[in-house]
């Protein structure tokens, strides 16, 4: 059985160990400088700045050099503080921070005569260094930008090429969207997100606290939204514990932990933006309060994934609770926006409230998608009397935008240039570049994740401006964020293997002139990169560089082909089991190899792992193995997402790609020679997802009991064979499924098929075995 977690197993460790540097204890020589990067080459920034000049020298940072800020100048000795914190968690030396300049020493300075926001000036050179902006923000993002000017280096002195720097962001809202209503994240989680977003220059946290799966803020005039509305049951075997009780999981945090995020965010010049959901997303808070519902009833907090159908009604009462939410809400979050979801709200309870429709009536408004335009607008008009803004997903157009509204358009661009030729402020996030709750890339180290892979490349190269926007209009463009969703992100690494490296590329799309943009020097500064996140302990994917061991068989032996996803940096491989180094074999064209034989294999640049090995065990059988990620999903109705087990309760559970619409995959060219039994290891997910109301889809799921069929030649060709399938109690299920005697290749169709029921069968691998292998 695979784990999700050994695609960041080792990572940090690797790449942490590639850094090392630094001196033994006792009497020594003094300690040559490490060059933090070659003098004219790339600096070690991300983002990258707005321009770079070389200038003469070379500044040596050592641990008595002294950093300096003005007395009497609060930014510089803040932005200056943090700067000494920055180098002490990577070098681990303590720099001393004073006010008396001179020859050799770090300056921070305000600078009244600076121009852009959130700017600065950094010059490094043989007398020293100076780092000036004209507010706490541009002092405290120049402060960092110095720090990554070290590179990697873990130990000092680091020795930095003169040069001078010229720097200010290209849009004003650059954004991380982290969903904690799905699955909740500790404070001291947030405060590590928050750290990374600081140091990539984003300046906007947008926080998901609530949806129907649970609602994470405490409310103190309505405490059953957390004592209620924070827990579910999760579905299938993770809801059920011993003795067969229900196991709750959930959390909220506090006003006082709210708070505590919304200052340490404050500190690091991130606003914190709360999401509060409405009309729709809103099952959690309707279990707490059901009378502020549509339809009156009282729901569970859905354990389920996808659209529901549970709005809140539109009545006075309800408005009222609202209200005193958003009351309570504004007094912990004091930045200027609000955001309050307005996406997916499926009117089917709304269509089907008599009390609801009389209201539209009485309103005189001809749908129901005006009546959430006028919901939306209510809402609007009681944020602005509070000197706030509203912003909402680009659902909130349909039906009419409030006045003074800000749309974030998550369907593509399309919202956005509507809003923007409107007069209306939008921020870009599209789902199809720009949710990171997607995997990195369809290998089978990846964790759970929704379907179609979003690459690292892919993000930067996302243009945030239509191009169908005049130059007024796109002054409209605030910016844009990149959103992590939570539905399958159970845990905290999970978090970051799928945040890191992807924030750096978005951070820098957010902040950097468009023609500033490099994808191969991106590339080369990521590396460095790569290492702070080790030494900072982020477990940042390394999928982009991840060396790809692809088997195919030849003769009496096989052909090994390499890559990665990037085609970046040197290959280097073994075939003894050792791992590889730079001085390792270069690969250059594929490899003979006989049986059996372990292939390892890592990228490289300057000698240095950009990524952990991988390896692959090349045998007879391995070669008439398929693991699910190299089957490819068939049937009429194609939805896949990366899902994890719903067992054990504890511990490590198996991740595969499952096909929800149906349970269907192709193996191509499936040799069958003297094959006797196809084994297949199988899983039985629970099928929790919900697609809305009567007017939408449904995907049918397979029966609990039922029958794993082989088809030949397409999965409308000639049965081979069946095998009946039902749930057991090991996560991982073994059929076997035996064969008549068959020659030559053919493409083999494995569906499970059966009357609808609760449970989605789903395949962790399959092999071909002859029948003594079998036995």
């Amino acid at each position: 059985m695979r784990k999700a977690t050994r695609a960041m197993a080792g990572l940090a460790v690797a790449l942490a160990l590639a850094g090392c540097g630094g001196s033994g204890g006792g009497e020594s020589a003094p300690v040559a400088p490490v060059e933090a990067f070659a003098a004219g080459g790339p600096p070690p920034l991300i983002p990258q700045p707005m321009r770079v000049d070389p200038a003469q020298g070379r500044f040596v940072l050592t641990a008595d050099t002294r950093v300096v800020a003005a007395p009497g100048d609060a930014a510089a000795r803040e932005a200056a503080a943090r700067f000494v914190e920055l180098v002490r968690e990577s070098t681990g030396a303590t720099l001393v921070l004073g006010a008396a300049a001179g020859a050799g020493a770090i300056v921070f300075a305000t600078d009244p005569q600076a121009g852009n926001a959130e700017g600065y000036a950094l010059e490094v050179g043989d007398a020293g260094v100076r780092v000036s902006a004209g507010d706490a923000a541009g002092l405290f993002y120049g402060g960092v930008s110095l720090w990554q000017l070290l590179g990697a280096a873990d130990a000092l002195p680091v020795a930095v090429p003169g040069l001078r720097i010229a720097d200010a962001p290209r849009f004003r809202w650059r954004g991380f969207m982290l969903d904690s209503a799905r699955h909740f994240q500790s404070v001291e989680e947030i405060k590590r997100l928050l750290d990374q977003m600081a140091r990539h220059k984003l300046n906007t946290f947008h926080w998901h606290l609530t949806d129907d799966q649970g609602w994470r803020l405490e409310i103190k005039q309505y405490p059953k939204l957390t004592e209620v509305g924070a827990w579910r049951v999760p579905a299938g075997k993770a809801g059920v514990g011993a003795g067969g009780q229900p196991v709750r999981y959930g959390g909220f945090y506090t006003q006082a932990q709210a708070r505590e995020v919304v200052e340490y965010a404050r500190r690091l010049h991130i606003t914190v933006v709360p999401e509060i959901e409405m009309p729709g997303h809103a099952q959690a808070a309707i279990a707490a309060y059901p009378e502020f519902g549509a339809s009156g009833k009282a729901p569970p907090v859905s354990p389920d994934w996808g659209v529901h159908t549970w709005l809140y009604g539109v009545d006075d009462p309800t408005f009222n609770f609202l209200e005193n939410v958003l009351t309570e809400v504004m007094d912990i979050f004091p930045g200027t926006f609000i955001h309050i979801g307005g996406d997916e709200a499926d009117k089917y309870q709304w269509r089907n409230s008599p009390q609801v429709q009389a209201k539209r009536e009485a309103l005189g408004l001809k749908d129901d998608m005006a009546l959430q335009s006028w919901f939306v607008k209510r809402i609007e008009t009681f944020l602005v009397a509070h000197d706030r803004r509203l912003i909402g997903w680009d659902e909130i157009l349909e039906g009419g935008l409030p006045p003074e509204a800000t749309v974030m358009s998550w369907r593509g661009m399309k919202g956005a240039v509507e809003a923007a030729r409107e007069g209306h402020d939008v921020v870009l996030s599209p789902s199809d570049i720009t949710y990171i709750n997607r995997m990195q890339s369809e290998e089978a180290d990846e964790p759970p994740g929704h379907d179609s892979p979003i690459s690292l490349e892919k993000i930067y190269a996302f243009e945030p401006v239509p191009p169908e926007l005049d130059a007024g209009q796109a002054r409209h463009v605030l910016g844009t964020q990149a959103n992590l969703w939570t539905e399958h992100v159970r845990t905290e690494p999970r978090v970051e293997h799928l945040a890191f490296p992807r924030l750096s590329a978005l951070a820098e799309v957010a902040w950097s002139p468009k023609d500033a943009r490099d994808w191969q020097g991106f590339l080369h500064r990521l590396a460095p990169q790569m290492r702070r996140f080790a030494h900072a302990g982020i477990g940042a994917a390394d999928s982009v560089f991840a060396a790809r061991i692809h088997a195919e068989p030849q003769g009496e032996g096989a052909t090994v082909a390499l890559a990665n996803q990037s085609g970046f940096g040197e290959l280097r491989y073994t075939t003894d089991g050792s791992e590889p180094s730079a001085q390792s074999p270069l690969y250059a064209q594929p490899l003979q190899v006989a049986l059996p034989t372990t292939v390892t294999a890592n990228a490289f640049l300057d000698g240095q792992p950009l990524a952990r090995p991988r390896s692959l065990r090349i045998d007879a059988l391995a070669l008439r193995t398929r693991q699910a990620e190299q089957l490819a999903p068939c049937g009429k109705s194609t939805f896949v997402l990366r899902l994890e087990d719903d067992e054990p309760l504890d511990g490590e559970r198996a991740v595969v790609p499952v096909n929800i619409g149906t349970p269907c995959w192709k193996w191509p060219a499936a040799m069958l020679d003297g094959i006797a039994v196809l084994r297949v290891q199988a899983l039985d997910l629970p099928y929790n997802f919900q697609f809305g109301g009567d007017s939408m889809d449904k995907p049918v799921p397979p029966a609990a009991v039922g029958e794993l069929e082989v088809r030949l030649d397409g999965c409308d060709g000639p049965l081979l064979a069946k095998a009946q399938v039902q749930p057991q109690t090991s996560a991982v299920k073994q059929l076997d499924v035996a064969l008549p005697p068959t020659r030559g290749s053919h493409d083999l169709c494995l569906t499970f098929a059966g009357s609808p029921s609760p449970v989605l069968w789903a395949i962790d691998s399959a092999q071909l075995l002859t029948a003594e292998e079998a036995r």
